[in-house]
């Protein structure tokens, strides 16, 4: 039986939800610093090396490169996360055992069952569970000394760790793969190692681990799941709100049950979302309207946090969906005016390219350019390759997407 819709306490327009995106997300007010802009969007997607580094600059007037590997490697302020989806985050210190609580727990639990199937069904492990405990003790003893070790270190240095095995066996994806990445995935989850040291650029991850303890200075103190899910909640209704229960459950990975939960114990408001039936969701003291945004353009990169903030994405991406985003939901570079996307823009060339979908004002095609000019002398003729480009600049195309000159 479908749920009762509960009473709505009025509808959030379009241009509202337009004006909280521009303004909670520091894309027409700029934010002070770094952690500003971590904190603004609760995480920053980390998937792409570059990703963090371009949604600040973005967001934070004069950041550097400087200002983010600072606060990873020196001041140890935010760290690199994997949690919600099993996709990688940079998130700062004071909500990482949040994280780790609620949905990395969850992802190491996927892993570690996934894991000890393979390794069961793979034929050369007769013993998967003690095979694995003996992998976990000895990358866990190895980095004790506090020193950070790459994949490939850690698998010379730790026997029980350096096999290989037949991941999705009897499936046409079947493949040789080693153990390691995949036990680094687990220990990452849950919270017990980190990535320490990055051995490339900014625009490369070659990441060396370390206990996580021994990084952060101490252990975490982990609340329990539920408190957790629900503290990760209320921060992105702040951030992201109004957004409705599909929104958050695909954000968190989460499941309905407790994004239903988590809604309650926050005492969340439901409003009528204009132009759909959809139900949103706000904290109580939330509901009055932010002020409206003026004019405004922005160049946000691949998996930005704005772009990949919600799972129904119809009211800022419109009809351009297949052009931005890949068939499986993955946002590429993505240009905004005004609250909404109206193009891409590509840099892997060392040239930067944009790619608009449709005819803007004057004024804000010369926002647009600003923008762009902007960006071209702060990459200094660096190349920054996606992992999910746009589908304009040679990302998974759609059969039915038009011919689109570059701007």
């Amino acid at each position: 039986m479908a749920r009762e819709r509960p009473p709505v306490a009025g509808v959030v327009d379009t241009a509202q939800r337009r004006a909280r995106l521009a303004r909670r997300h520091g894309l027409v007010d700029p934010l002070p610093d770094l952690h500003a802009a971590v904190r603004a969007l609760v995480v920053l997607h980390g998937t792409d090396a570059s990703g963090p580094y371009l949604a600040a600059w973005a967001r934070v007037p004069g950041f550097a490169t400087s200002d983010l590997d600072d606060a990873l490697y020196r001041d140890r302020t935010v760290v690199r996360q994997l949690a919600m989806r099993r996709t990688l985050w940079v998130t700062g210190t004071d909500l990482l055992p949040a994280l780790v609580a609620s949905p990395g727990a969850r992802v190491a639990g996927v892993e570690r069952r996934r894991l000890l199937k393979e390794l069961g069904q793979d034929g050369r492990y007769p013993d998967p569970a003690g095979t694995l405990a003996r992998a976990e003790a000895g990358v866990l003893a190895a980095l004790a000394d506090g020193r950070c070790r790459t994949a490939a270190e850690l698998r010379a240095e730790v026997p029980d760790a350096s096999g290989v095995f037949q991941a999705a066996g009897g499936t046409r994806w079947a493949q040789e793969m080693a153990i390691m990445p995949r036990l680094l995935t687990m220990l990452s989850a849950d919270g017990l190692v980190v990535r320490g040291e990055n051995r490339g650029g900014w625009t490369t991850s070659r990441p060396a681990w370390t206990l996580t303890e021994t990084w952060l200075g101490g252990p975490l103190a982990l609340p329990d799941d539920a408190a957790a899910h629900t503290a990760i909640v209320a921060r992105w209704l702040r951030a992201f709100g109004p957004g409705t229960e599909r929104d958050l459950q695909w954000w968190l990975g989460s499941t309905l049950t407790a994004v239903r939960r988590s809604l309650v114990e926050v005492g969340a408001v439901p409003v009528g979302l204009e132009g759909t039936d959809s139900v949103g969701w706000l904290l109580p003291d939330d509901l009055d309207p932010v002020e409206r945004a003026g004019p405004w353009a922005a160049l946000l990169p691949a998996l930005d946090p704005t772009t990949m903030g919600w799972a129904e994405r119809d009211w800022y991406l419109g009809p351009h969906a297949k052009q931005v985003v890949d068939a499986v939901g993955n946002a590429g570079p993505t240009v905004w005016v005004d609250g909404r996307v109206v193009g891409a823009w590509a840099a892997s060339s060392g040239t930067l390219e944009v790619a608009l979908l449709e005819d803007v004002p004057a004024r804000a095609r010369a926002a647009i350019d600003a923008e762009a000019e902007r960006l071209t002398a702060w990459l200094a003729g660096g190349k920054v390759p996606p992992t999910f480009p746009s589908p304009l600049f040679g990302g998974r195309r759609h059969r039915d997407e038009p011919a689109v000159g570059r701007a």
